[in-house]
This record gives structure tokens, sequence and C-alpha cells, in this order.
């Protein structure tokens, strides 16, 4: 009987050769490789941390639909968050979520409907918008976050708290957005317990299917320290077979979009793994 151990490494070194395989126009080892490896510059500033982390928050379900495209970009809010200076939005604001999104709609004039019930899209993020400021203002600069990360990222024992801790503080954002917040500054070892990733890891029990983000955070970190590899690079590889999504390459079939290959990736990964 295989080991765990041996199950991570077969599985991987499948994923990494799967959509190479499949003859699509483009898609080579060369350019899996490409994606493998996060090349997102890390802001210097606190101003430039709270847009990242805006930024991050918004990528959730609807969100970015509502939010970013309604106004053009997270970054078109610098004017109503005073160049998106923690301190100052706080001392503007203070915890009126609703003064800040009627200054939204005042300076911005948002393209569609904007809902104001408590539940609905823009008042949950302009909750996120104040709770993000609180946050970052712990700090006293961008480097000593940073600091205070790789406290966390330094043991895989306390690395999945940093998320758990990120979620509580910041409204909005989430242990899953927690991490691709992480990954977008430069931290290999925290992967993003997404969809693709939960279909895939249960449907080739890799984890359980009840578990949760945490669970499946720890499945992908184990998986990618037996096959060797970073828990960001595990991570992408499963992320592009379940997305299709080739976000860096719109000559890549449909802009980018190759389709969606987790279903066939699993069929074929559970004949070669249980074939014995």
């Amino acid at each position: 009987m295989k080991t765990t151990a041996e199950i991570d490494r077969q599985i991987y070194e499948l994923a990494r050769c799967y959509l190479p395989s499949l003859n699509i126009p483009g898609v080579t080892q060369a350019l899996i490789e490409k994606y493998l490896n996060p090349h997102h510059p890390r802001p210097t500033s606190k101003d430039g941390l709270y847009l990242r982390i805006l930024e991050s928050a918004q990528n959730a379900h609807m969100k970015a639909g509502v939010i970013g495209k309604s106004i053009d970009g997270v970054d078109k809010l610098a004017p109503v968050l005073i160049g998106f200076n923690p301190q100052a939005v706080l001392a503007r604001y203070g915890d009126n979520w609703q003064d800040v999104l009627d200054q939204i709609e005042k300076e911005l004039k948002p393209r569609g409907q904007i809902r104001k019930m408590p539940q609905s899209i823009w008042p949950r993020y302009c909750r996120t918008i104040l709770s993000a400021a609180r946050f970052v203002e712990q700090f006293e600069s961008a480097g000593d976050f940073y600091n205070w990360a790789d406290f966390f990222d330094r043991d895989e024992r306390a690395r999945a708290s940093l998320p758990m801790l990120m979620d509580r503080e910041i409204d909005g954002l989430g242990f899953a957005l927690s991490c691709d917040l992480l990954i977008g500054l430069g931290y290999v070892n925290f992967p993003k317990p997404d969809v693709h990733l939960r279909h895939i890891f249960a449907a080739l029990e890799l984890c359980k299917q009840e578990d949760d983000d945490y669970q499946l955070f720890k499945a992908i970190i184990r998986l990618a320290r037996h096959a060797g590899v970073t828990p960001y690079n595990a991570d992408k590889v499963f992320w592009l077979i379940g997305s299709g999504n080739f976000y860096d390459d719109p000559l890549i079939g449909k802009r980018g979009i190759i389709g969606r290959h987790e279903k066939d990736f699993v069929q074929f990964a559970r004949s070669k793994i249980f074939e014995d």
C-alpha cells in the first residue's frame, strides 16, 4: 500500500504535467513553470499595504464585479480614502461605514445599483475599509508588518495562525483571501484554499469532503512538503487545472482561458494512483 507521502508526490507530478499533455496550443511545460512563483513587488509603505489589503478583499464571489468594475479599480478609491492613508481614514470616518459609502457615491458615482442593507456587498466592503485601516494602524511601518508576518511564516506549526488572525481582524477578508493577500506579498508558504483545490483534493482523498479552509490549507502544505516544492507552487499547479486561467497570457485560449479541467484530471489521476 502506498504511503501518504508517496501518493502526495505522485499526484503532484501528475498535476504538473497534466495540462501540457493535453496538446492545447501554447500550453507548454515552460508556461506552467512561469506561473509557479509569485512575482508581485511588496508595497514599501503602510498606504501601499492598505491598498493591497483592499484589493484582495474584493476578490471574493461577486465583490470584484460589484466593487472594482463599478469604479474601474479599487485604486480609484484614493480620494475617498485620503490617498489610502489608514490613519486619516479613521480620523475622518471613525466606525461609520455609512459615511464611507455616502462619500463613495458622491465622489465616484459607481455604476449599477448600490444596495444599502447592512449585509449587501457595498456596506460590507465599507466595513472592510474601516477594519483594514484599524489593522494596518497597529504597525509602525510596512516593514513592521512584514517582521510580524515573518514570525508566523518561519514555523509551519504556527503558520495557519496568521490568516486566522487576519480573518478575525479584517471584516470580510476571510481565511482564504488572507492567504491570497499573503501570497501577493511574496509569502510562498500560504496556499489559498479555494474552491478549485477543494474539489480536486476531496475527490482524490487528499483531504476530507467536510474539511474547512484551515484543514485544506494544512493538506496543501503537507502535499507540498512531500513533493519538495513550496505551498504556493503546489497551490498554483492545481489551481491552473481547476480554473484554466492563464491570466498573464491573453493569447492562450480565449483571452487566457482554456476551460476547467479538474474533473478530467481527477479521473486521470485516480486511474494512475489507485490502479494498483
